[in-house]
Formats: structure tokens, C-alpha cells, sequence
């Protein structure tokens, strides 16, 4: 059987929803394959920047009943610092917590009440390729209750099948093993934390108490996600894509161990496993774009190497390909489609390569537990600083205008090769 539209997405993701929520608001015929069926559990990502908030907004999703945060409590070195989400023009000054099996389902609902079209169940297996060209148009699949072949077809393919992007890797395109990849565990605990408005950063985790013990790689996290929930979780950084060889499972009990007793951080309080995932990062697969195959989200490895945020641009580069695909579509031949289409990856370096590569160097620094000591030790308690680091980790900085803050970073940004 066969399926045609202008565009196929594969995986339903945030990525994946948001690219065909555009298409469909342009009046595109848009048709996303996803392999789960909604709604289903993603591993992270439930916490939200403001910069991924304000790609929310641009949706116009309802989050009516979402957990928001204020900003960012930090711990580290011995000191405690609070560190509201900044007031700036792009985005705004608060962000948003939802479980991934909530947030998923409203983008991909979104994006059907925009006119796409959904088929779950649906595993890609393979693409289909032009015999004299090799462009990319089509894919195979498995679907149905006795797993029938499938075959759908478009003038352009977009992989947001996330971190695997096993299309794009079928057709070539490997991951860079010199960018950063972090991973990241996290579960839930019903927890009086669950009230707290303030995202929570420890920067250094012991493996007994702090202090008097020990000092773990990576960093961990704590914010509520509604209902009494809280996320909580540890990962690590490293400037390369090899394993790193840690026992993640070993850290995060160490770490619950010694958490104090009144957050309720305990067995009987855990909702849900101890589950892990990888996080690509700095643009680790390229191209974006070639022969009629897009790739968007973590399938482009678009998370940062700052803090492991993936959502705001898994959102942003949907929608960046969505438009240049659109412009495409009005095109009368295969090459200045092409041409049209070409104008995604320049748009999507232009926004975030300055930033992911200064990303890159910031990840050679601190992936040593000593080192992110000593700049925890001395940096936390300069007020000023932490502000401007935390704008700068974040993302949350304006590109254009804003204060002398925004103007530095954006500065590094640009004078730094884009990743």
C-alpha cells in the first residue's frame, strides 16, 4: 500500500509535531508516521525554557494548568543562588514544566487541528530512493496489526525521529564523534518540593555527604511538573560522543542518599523508574539538508551543549524547515526546489552555530569535576556573574538589542566559527 502527501514526517516528537503544524497551517498536505501511538513517555525534556515557551506561544498552545517556574536556584561550592529567568523582548520571563506524555500529545493534537494528517503504529524501516538521482523520496514502513509493508511518498522527507535518526543514518549521515553528547537520567517523586516556583541546579554531586566525600562527574536537577510531581535527575557532559563508562544508576542512588530527608526523595515516594537517554549535541549530524531529506531536532543533533535543552529548538527548527519547505512547494522545478529548501540548514546555523560552538568549548572545560569545582567555588557567589552566566547556559538572551549582557554573548556568538 501506498500513501502520498507533499510532505511526510517521520516521528511525531516535538520537532516532528511542529513542522507539520506549520506546513498544515500553510495548507500543505503534511502526513506524520510515528511509531508509538499517543499518548506515550518520552525520556526528559520536561522542563521548559522561556525560549521554548515562546515557541509555545507562537503555536498558540493552551498550557492552562502547567507547572511555571521563575528561575533558577543553583547550588554549589557551598552557596545557594537564586536567579529569576531575566525580562527580555524575544521571549518570556518564565518557563513551563510538563510530563512528556502530556506535552507530546497537545503538539501532535496541535498540529491536527491544523489539517495533519497522523498515522501511528507506524515503523520506518527504510528510505525510498530515486533510481538516477538517489533523492530521497519516500519511505518503507511496517504498520498495522500484522505489520504490513507500507510505503509513503513525498517531494521532501523530514527525519524527527530523535536521537537514533535512523533514516538519516540509513542514508549516510553519521553522527560527529568530536561534538559533545551528554546523557541524562531522571524519574518522579511525589514531593513537597512539588510547590517550589524555582528550577533547582546542583552543579556538584557527592557521593556521600558534601563536602566530606568525593565529588561525582556531572550535574543534577529538580522542578515540579504538576500534580504534586517533581522531576528529578542527574547527567553528565562530555566533549566527544564516546562513552563516557559511568555507572549513572550507582550516582543518582548515592546522590538520593544524601539529599536532605524532609524532600521525601524515597523509595515509597518514586513514581515511575530510573530511565536514561542520550543527547546529541552542537549540530553532531549534518547535513541538515540534501536530496530531499531534512533533519530537525535531536535527529540534527540540536541540544545544547550549554544545558542539554532540546525542546526550544526541536520547536524553532520545525518551524524553520517548515517554512523553507513551503517556499519550495511554490517552486516549478526539483532544483529550485532545492535551492529554496537549502535556505533551512543557513538559517539554522545563522541562529544557533555561534552559540553551539562557544557550547563546545564550554563542554571542554567543565567535564572534569575539578574544574567545574573551582568555577562553582568562585563564581556563585558574584551575583552579577551568575546572571550572565545564566542567560548565557540558558539561552535566554535577546539576539538583537537588550542589555549589555545580551549584547556580549551575542558578540561571542558571532565571533566564534558556527559549529
Amino acid at each position: 500500500m501506498t500513501d502520498a502527501a507533499e510532505v511526510v514526517v517521520v516521528g511525531g516528537g516535538p520537532a516532528g509535531a511542529s513542522a507539520a503544524y506549520y506546513l498544515a497551517m500553510a495548507g500543505h498536505d503534511v502526513l506524520v508516521v510515528e511509531k508509538a501511538t499517543f499518548p506515550r513517555d518520552k525520556i526528559c525534556g520536561d522542563g521548559l525554557t522561556p525560549r521554548a515557551v515562546a515557541e509555545l506561544i507562537r503555536m498558540g498552545v493552551d498550557t492552562t494548568g502547567w507547572a511555571r517556574n521563575t528561575g533558577l536556584r543553583t547550588y554549589g561550592g557551598g552557596h545557594c543562588v537564586e536567579v529569576p529567568w531575566p525580562e527580555l523582548a524575544s521571549m518570556p520571563n518564565y518557563g513551563l514544566a510538563a510530563p512528556r506524555e502530556t506535552f507530546d500529545d497537545v503538539l501532535i493534537e496541535k498540529a491536527k487541528e491544523a489539517g495533519a494528517r497522523l498515522e501511528e503504529g507506524v515503523t520506518v524501516t527504510g528510505p525510498i530512493r530515486h533510481e538516477r538521482t538517489g533523492r530521497v523520496i519516500g519511505v518503507t514502513a511496517k504498520a498495522g496489526p500484522g505489520r504490513e509493508p507500507r510505503e509513503y511518498r513525498a517531494p521532501f522527507i523530514i527525519d524527527a525521529g530523535g536521537v537514533s535518526a535512523r533514516l538519516a543514518t540509513t542514508v549516510g549521515r553519521q553522527k560527529a564523534m568530536n561534538r559533545p553528547m551528554g546523557v541524562a537520567y531522571r524519574t518522579y517523586f511525589q514531593s513537597p518540593q512539588a510547590e517550589d516556583s524555582m528550577m533547582e541546579s546542583h552543579l556538584e554531586l557527592w557521593e556521600g555527604k558534601p563536602g566530606a566525600s568525593d565529588l561525582m562527574p556531572g550535574y543534577g536537577w529538580i522542578f515540579a511538573v504538576g500534580d504534586g510531581l517533581v522531576n528529578v535527575g542527574l547527567g553528565s557532559l562530555s566533549s566527544n560522543a564516546q562513552p563516557s563508562g559511568l555507572d549513572y544508576r550507582a550516582m543518582f542512588a548515592n546522590w538520593m542518599a544524601n539529599v536532605p530527608a524532609e524532600w521525601g526523595f524515597t523509595e515509597e515516594n518514586q513514581v515511575g523508574k530510573l530511565r536514561g537517554a542520550a543527547l546529541p549535541m552542537a549540530f553532531n549530524r549534518k547535513p541538515h539538508y540534501a536530496d530531499g531529506l531534512l533533519l530537525v531536532g535531536d535527529a540534527g543533533g540540536m541540544v545544547s551543549p550549554f544545558n542539554g535543552e532540546g525542546i526550544a529548538y526541536a520547536l524553532q527548527s520545525g518551524r524553520m524547515a517548515a517554512d523553507s519547505i513551503g517556499q519550495a512547494l511554490a517552486r516549478p522545478t526539483v532544483s529550485s526546489m532545492d535551492a529554496a529548501v537549502s535556505e533551512y540548514p543557513r538559517m539554522i546555523r545563522d541562529e544557533l552555530g555561534g552559540y553551539y560552538s562557544l557550547g563546545r568549548i564550554f563542554a571542554t572545560l567543565i567535564e572534569r569535576p575539578e574544574i567545574m569545582h573551582l568555577c562553582v567555588k568562585y563564581g556563585l557567589p558574584r551575583p552579577t556573574l551568575m546572571r550572565f552566566v545564566m542567560k548565557l547556559l540558558s539561552d535566554c538572551y535577546d539576539r538583537t538589542g537588550g542589555d549589555w549582557m545580551d549584547r556580549t554573548i551575542a558578540a561571542l556568538a558571532k565571533a566564534v566559527p558556527k559549529a
